[in-house]
């Protein structure tokens, strides 16, 4: 059976044999990783240049400089890193790709054909479109989500998001966040008053959002680049469906009507406690929790670190473990930052 090696993440095996000897020996100068290296593998020929090692370990993130000479970083958040680096890769490679092609030009033309051939009826119009039903809703901002590259303006002017719609949201917040989008977005009053609504709001802050509450009306609004816009048919019934424009002037004004609500919002809260709620953030305790499972080796290491027992650390491991839906502690340690909990 093959072992287990690194490869797949991008690290040479001769860099993963520096780091697995770290890890067996703790700590070492550049002279000792230089003499270990040749005393392992019998071969002056192949040894590794000390320099050069040491470049590649702390430029993977396998390893980091302390005055006493390199120290290995923790396998799950060596691992953790890894897979960052090859997913942020992979992502920036197919972006480009995407953006270089002629894919999505064809695409849209593909749809413009649709519009074109419907535009007789009163419902579509050169640059806005009327969109019914809400599937059809979902699937525009499906769409807008997914090219929005600068800025994204959002409101909620009932402030109340139910765990359906959170789940749903969740994924293109991400992917609007990880992208490093300038994402502001408004709620209404009655969100303070809802745990499930204020646990997402921090969540996504956490992230980097922009998040104001409002105490006056709000517009419903979402407005990708300042170059579309989509607003419900009827704002009393949103489930009519959408409007979705691209006209500049249009979509200017709903720009300067979304920086008036803004303006006359105000900051989201602080937290007032670090309880955890069945949806939302972790407390203080438990956020220590997941970031052992990085430092900590061993249960009974992380439990010496907290000051408590094993079981009970193994208790709580095992409910976060649970909670975040994960197979294991390395997951779950993923899994937690992905949602910034840690």
């Amino acid at each position: 059976m093959t072992e287990p090696n690194l490869r797949f993440l991008g690290v040479e095996s001769e860099d993963e044999e520096t780091y697995r000897l770290l890890l067996r020996r703790g700590r070492f100068s550049r002279t000792e990783v230089a003499d270990q290296l040749e005393q392992d593998r019998e071969d002056t020929e192949t040894a590794q240049d000390a320099e050069s090692a040491h470049l590649r370990l702390t430029q993977l993130g396998l390893a980091t400089e302390t005055p006493g000479g390199l120290a290995p970083v923790s396998p799950a958040k060596a691992v953790e890193g890894l897979v960052e680096r090859q997913v942020a890769r992979l992502r920036g490679e197919l972006e480009e790709r995407a953006a270089t092609s002629a894919v999505v030009d064809s695409l849209l033309a593909e749809h413009d054909k649709s519009l074109a051939h419907a535009a007789h009826a009163p419902h579509v119009s050169g640059t806005t479109q009327h969109i019914e039903g809400m599937a059809s809703v979902r699937a525009a901002i499906d769409e807008l989500t997914f090219f929005t590259r600068t800025e994204s303006l959002t409101t909620s002017p009932t402030g109340i998001l139910s765990p359906e719609s959170i789940s749903h949201a969740r994924l293109l917040d991400s992917r609007i966040l990880r992208r490093k989008v300038h994402m502001r977005t408004l709620m209404a009053a009655p969100a303070l008053e809802d745990a499930t609504t204020m646990n997402y709001l921090y969540e996504l802050a956490s992230q980097g959002a922009e998040i104001r509450i409002s105490y006056e009306p709000l517009e419903r609004l979402i407005i990708c680049d300042r170059c579309a816009a989509l607003t419900p048919i009827d704002p009393a019934h949103t489930s009519k469906g959408a409007i979705l424009t691209r006209d500049p002037g249009l979509v200017s004004a709903l720009v300067s009507l979304f920086e008036r609500m803004w303006n006359s919002a105000q900051e989201l809260p602080a937290s007032a406690h670090g309880e955890a709620t069945e949806t939302g953030f972790v407390n203080a305790f438990q956020r220590q929790i997941l970031s052992s499972l990085y430092t900590a080796e061993k249960d009974e290491i992380g439990a010496r670190e907290l000051g408590i027992a094993v079981r009970t650390y193994r208790k709580h491991v095992a409910a976060l473990i649970q909670r975040l839906g994960a197979t294991n502690r390395f997951q779950a340690a993923l899994l937690a930052r992905e949602r910034g909990w840690i």
